[in-house]
Order: structure tokens, then sequence, then C-alpha cells
């Protein structure tokens, strides 16, 4: 009785902060259906008179938000494909071969966690110039392939494996690649899928870097372009929620989709067979 009254309070406990965790959203939702006067009103007002659809076809019109979606959808789907190569084949370095300093480069890799990422803006900004890739969605995407985080998550990971596999493939003669494409990917997949969410949603929702290195509306992204339709001098606040409920429905509906594999592939990483 006692362990179903406290399964109770924690359920509880639970849906309560999951509805704090909404409140954003749906007034986000309910403010892209207002006017004008309703968004700026103050004391607040939550619900509209009459709901305004009109804020998403302005919206629309006003940028050609099928060429943000395709950029977003392309920087996006590339840096989640280069990112998890290039960062899972320093993992299996990392968990699985010896090489000289292996455990000092691996600390001073993680030491880049701590320094804040706006440090690296400016010599990135001077690297596209110099290579000549400003305004381009390249630019977007190279400083992205890395992720030390990514390292780490798969590293955990993959020092999981049984060492007996390593041993058992090189008897059978599969060099180090064919170890790593062929037997340890496959059982890291959760994993894979997990920082892969994680990157889907760093890059989609990647707003000061595109600002920076591109200036044509064209090589933008949709929380860049979006960015747009806050003005100087005055804001049409029901547009830019009309504009970000657009951008986010995507995400949303992905998680839903793959929140399974997420939650097992964080929960997965912290065990260690």
């Amino acid at each position: 009785m006692k362990e179903n009254k406290v399964k109770f309070l924690f359920h509880a406990a639970l849906v309560i902060f999951a509805l704090i965790m909404l409140i954003p959203f749906v007034w986000m939702f309910l403010t892209s259906i207002k006017t004008y006067e309703e968004a700026i009103r103050i004391p607040l007002q939550m619900f509209p008179k009459e709901i305004q659809w009109v804020n998403y076809e302005i919206v629309y019109n006003k940028f050609s938000f099928l060429t943000l979606y395709w950029n977003t959808i392309v920087v996006t789907l590339v840096t989640i494909a280069g990112q998890l190569f290039i960062v899972s084949l320093a993992a299996y370095a990392f968990a699985r071969l010896e090489f000289p300093l292996k455990n000092i480069l691996f600390i001073g890799m993680l030491g880049l966690m701590m320094v804040p990422g706006q440090i690296f803006l400016i010599p990135q900004f001077r690297l596209m110039v110099q290579l000549k890739l400003t305004n381009t969605l390249t630019a977007l995407v190279l400083p992205s392939l890395f992720s030390v985080f990514g390292v780490f998550l798969l590293r955990q990971a993959f020092q999981t494996i049984p060492k007996d596999l390593d041993e058992a493939a090189r008897m059978d003669g599969c060099s180090y690649f064919r170890i790593y494409w062929q037997i340890m990917l496959p059982l890291v997949t959760l994993n894979l899928v997990a920082l892969g969410i994680m990157t889907m949603l760093s890059t989609w929702k990647n707003l000061m870097w595109p600002i920076i290195v591109n200036r044509s509306i064209e090589k933008m992204t949709l929380s860049a372009g979006l960015a747009m339709l806050i003005g100087e001098h005055t804001t049409y606040y029901e547009q830019v929620m009309a504009g970000a409920v657009i951008s986010v429905l995507p995400m949303i509906i992905i998680f839903m989709i793959f929140q399974k594999q997420f939650v097992e592939g964080i929960a997965k990483t912290g065990v260690k067979g």
C-alpha cells in the first residue's frame, strides 16, 4: 500500500513538472493566433478573442520558408552524418586502441568542454574567410563536425563492450577499421541514435553562427531567418511566435518518434559491463 502511494506521488510530481514544461509551448502557440494588440496587451491575455491563422500566412510570405527549411534540413543531416562518423572514430580509438599519450590527449580534449563555445567564433570566422566559404552552407557544417561531448559519450559506450570481441576479430584477420565498422558500431546503435538526436536539436536551433558567417537570407537556416522578424523599433510578436511554431514542429514530431531510443541510449551509456 505504501509503495503504491509513493509511486502515485512520484508520477503526480512528474505530470506536474511536465505540464510546467509545456507552458511555454502552449503560450507560443496561443500568441501565434492572436492579433498584435492581444499579443502585447498588459495584463497578459491568455486566449485570443478570435483565431488569427493569417499570422502563419504572413510569416510564410515574408520569407522563402521552403528555402529556409531546405537549408536547415541539409545542414542538419550532413552535420549528423559527419559528426557521428568522425566522433565515433575518435571514440573508438580512445576506448579500444593503445597509443602514446592516449589518456593525456583525452583529458586535454575534455578540458575543451569547460571553455565557452563563443571563444571559438572569431577563429572559426577567420578560417571561413580564408577558405572563402562565407555565405555558404558548407560554412554552417564544418565547425560542427566534431563534438567533444560526443567523443566522451561514445567512448563510454565502446568501453562497455568486452575486449574478447576485438581479439577474436583480429585473430580472424579483421583490420581495425573493419572491427570498428562491422562489429563495434552495431553494438552502440542506441548511443548513436541518442547522439544523433542531440546533434540534430543543437544544429536545428543554432542561431549565432549562421547569422555571423552568412549574410544572404537564401543561405540561412530557420532560426537565423526567424531572427529577421524581430524589428529594431517594432516587433510583431504574433508573427515571431507563428514562425517559431513552424520551426519547432518537426523537432517535436521527431523526438516523439525516437524518444524511446534516445532515453535508452543515454541510460545505456552509464552502464559498464
